[in-house]
């Protein structure tokens, strides 16, 4: 069974989220989740590493969050929202993603699992992340370097 892209990051997305809760059972969400899309094991543990390199990161990306949601402290903006938005944050700024697609994927998630206000605000965010990304200085690397 191929699973495309998008039913891939839902199940990132819904382990990603019941990760956050730290007396979550990590085996009992897997499990649910596997049930739930009746998908085999070798997705779980993919996706189960995508959560990992996520989560290793999350302090680097919920300061990116709260640098831009400046009138929320972090704690206020609902899990489900900080789930999205660590997952956006992690494939426009850590993955080969195109950025318009991380963008409209964050807000795909947001309107499949919490508000549209929500997408709103993913969508702002992530956007604001977006175009500073693009209008940041490049750093050269030794190569592209010419004297």
């Amino acid at each position: 069974m191929a699973l495309s892209a998008q039913k891939f990051r839902e199940i990132v997305f819904q382990l990603l989220y019941s990760r956050d809760f730290e007396k979550s059972d990590e085996e009992s969400a897997m499990a649910l989740v596997m049930r739930q899309n009746t998908i085999p094991k070798s997705v779980i543990r993919v996706a189960k590493e995508r959560v990992e390199a996520i989560w290793d990161l999350r302090e680097e990306l919920d300061e990116c969050i709260q640098g831009r949601a400046k009138d929320y402290d972090l704690e206020r903006i609902p899990r489900i929202e900080q789930a999205v938005l660590r997952l956006g944050l992690y494939e426009l700024l850590h993955t080969d993603l195109p950025p318009k697609v991380a963008i409209s994927e964050g807000i795909r998630l947001a309107r499949k699992f919490a508000t549209a206000e929500s997408a709103s605000f993913v969508n702002a965010l992530l956007d604001a992340v977006y175009k500073e990304k693009e209008h940041a200085p490049q750093t050269l690397s030794e190569e592209q370097i010419t004297v």
